[in-house]
């Protein structure tokens, strides 16, 4: 047998799932967006291939 606190917290657990199921929902269709393209630049490409110098003094 479960001990009397854990029986409760099912019955909680179980009462809130019945308010969120009786509460109405209204989903809203949301437009499809379109797949993001990068638009890469000669600008772009130059950095890409650019490298990091430390210079300390």
């Amino acid at each position: 047998m479960l001990p009397p606190f854990i029986i409760e917290q099912i019955r909680r657990r179980e009462q809130e799932e019945r308010v969120e199921r009786e509460q109405p929902r209204l989903e809203l269709p949301l437009p499809m967006s379109a797949p993001r393209r990068e638009a890469v630049s000669a600008i772009d490409a130059d950095d890409v291939n650019r490298g990091v110098i430390v210079i300390d003094l």
